[in-house]
C-alpha cells in the first residue's frame, strides 16, 4: 500500500499545532541513523517527504531548532513549543521538500514500501521486510 493519499493530517500530542497535506508524498522512509533513532525515542524514525508547498499549519506555531546532520548538512527541525513532538524537519538551502515525522500523523503510513535508509547503524535484531530497498547511508537523491 502506498503512502497516505492527500488530504491528510497531522499534529503534536498535546493539539496545539496541526497542519494539512494536500499533495501526493514523493517518498517514505524509515530512517536507522543515530540521530532519527534519538529523535523518535525508538528504534527508527519515520519520514515522509512532501512538497513544501503543500503543508498548511492550521493550528500553533511550531518551534525550530537546527542540528548538523551525519551526511554533512544542517538540518531544520520544527517541533510543538509546548508538548515537544517533532513534526516536520527540513534540510538548510533545501526549501523545496519537507520531512514530515511519521509519528505526527494522524493516520501512521503503511510501512511495508518504506525506503529503509542509514541501515549501516541499524540497531540489532530490527528485521527489514524482504526485497525492501536500502541504503547503508543516505539515499541517492
Amino acid at each position: 500500500m502506498p503512502p497516505p493519499r492527500p488530504p491528510f493530517s497531522g499534529g503534536c500530542q498535546c493539539g496545539a499545532c496541526r497542519y494539512q497535506v494536500t499533495g501526493a508524498p514523493h517518498r517514505l522512509y524509515a530512517c536507522h541513523c543515530t540521530e532519527c533513532r534519538a529523535q523518535s525515542a525508538s528504534a527508527f524514525g519515520i519520514s515522509l517527504i512532501v512538497s513544501a508547498e503543500d503543508v498548511r499549519l492550521i493550528a500553533g506555531v511550531p518551534r525550530v531548532w537546527e542540528r548538523p546532520t551525519a551526511s554533512g548538512g544542517r538540518v531544520a527541525c520544527s517541533f510543538c513549543p509546548d508538548c515537544g513532538t517533532r513534526l516536520f524537519h527540513r534540510s538548510s538551502g533545501e526549501s523545496e521538500v519537507l520531512s514530515i515525522k511519521g509519528g505526527s500523523l494522524d493516520d501512521g503510513p503503511d510501512l511495508s514500501e518504506a525506503f529503509h535508509i542509514w541501515t549501516k547503524s541499524k540497531l540489532p535484531g530490527v528485521i527489514i521486510p524482504p526485497g525492501a530497498t536500502c541504503y547503508p547511508g543516505e539515499p541517492p537523491d
